[in-house]
């Protein structure tokens, strides 16, 4: 008896590792990758305009973020709890995951551009050398509204994808933790901008977060409509491996098959 109950809670320990592990992952990846976008607006907004608007935009927009993430939080954990709770998070995260799902197999098939945020950075930079700044003196609204703009709607989704995955039980450390990281690896790359930039896999890896953020939605969706996994959280992984062969799979079919024609296209005379 002593063996069996001394083995339930190393395979309990086990499970919960394999969770946080998976939630902090998920949350680097994902917070990672909208802050390298926020940054390549703010980067292109301070190369091309001022850097004291880039920087008060960019600051303005996270104290709005954050406070939208102490108001966010306790609400959703406040308002539903239990099975719903388990839903809502599910869900929520399907919806988030499946979509960064079908845009990195879009990607890996060849019917989207792959992503890039160094490639954003020099868009964003040649279109604001276009407009002129205003005279010395005067502050730089139009570039001040574009880094706040920008790192706001990334910053929205960083906290709400956050939020998703610290509502789940025992999901507050890893979620914050992988945000913490996220931020920190961002901040380094930013001191470093193009090379680092060039080189990240980033279709690779926003595919990756949407297979993390889609296997826990599954996995709580599930929980919420009554399902009882018998592996517990032990089956995350093996979630993760089925939507990763879906995944696979799609990219590789629409690799395969021919690109559609567009209306109108036809043969030249």
């Amino acid at each position: 008896m002593a063996t069996s109950g001394r083995a339930g809670r190393d395979d309990a320990r086990h499970n919960d590792l394999v969770a946080f592990f998976l939630t902090a992952v998920g949350a680097a990846l994902a917070c990672g990758l909208e802050m390298l976008e926020a940054m390549a607006i703010v980067l292109a907004v301070a190369v091309s305009r001022r850097p004291r608007e880039a920087v008060l935009g960019a600051v303005a927009a996270a104290a709005a973020c954050g406070a939208l993430a102490v108001v966010a939080g306790p609400l959703l954990v406040a308002q539903v709890a239990g099975d719903a709770l388990r839903l809502v998070v599910g869900v929520a995260l399907l919806l988030f995951g499946l979509e960064w799902l079908r845009k990195g197999v879009l990607r890996l098939g060849g019917r989207r551009t792959r992503s890039s945020s160094y490639a954003e950075f020099l868009e964003e930079r040649e279109a604001l050398e276009a407009v002129v700044p205003p005279p010395e003196g005067r502050f730089d609204w139009p570039g001040w509204t574009i880094a706040f703009k920008g790192v706001l709607l990334e910053g929205v989704e960083v906290i709400l994808i956050v939020t998703v995955l610290a509502a789940r039980p025992s999901g507050l450390a890893p979620a914050l933790a992988g945000a913490v990281v996220a931020l920190v690896a961002v901040i380094a790359l930013g001191a470093v901008l193009h090379r680092p930039l060039r080189r990240l896999p980033e279709t690779e890896l926003k595919l990756v977060v949407g297979l993390v953020l889609t296997t826990f939605g599954t996995f709580f969706a599930a929980e919420g409509l009554g399902v009882h996994w018998p592996l517990g959280d032990g089956a995350l992984p093996l979630l993760l491996a089925a939507w990763a062969a879906v995944a696979g799979a799609l990219a590789l079919a629409i690799a395969r098959s021919p690109a559609p024609v567009r209306a109108g296209a036809g043969a030249a005379p």
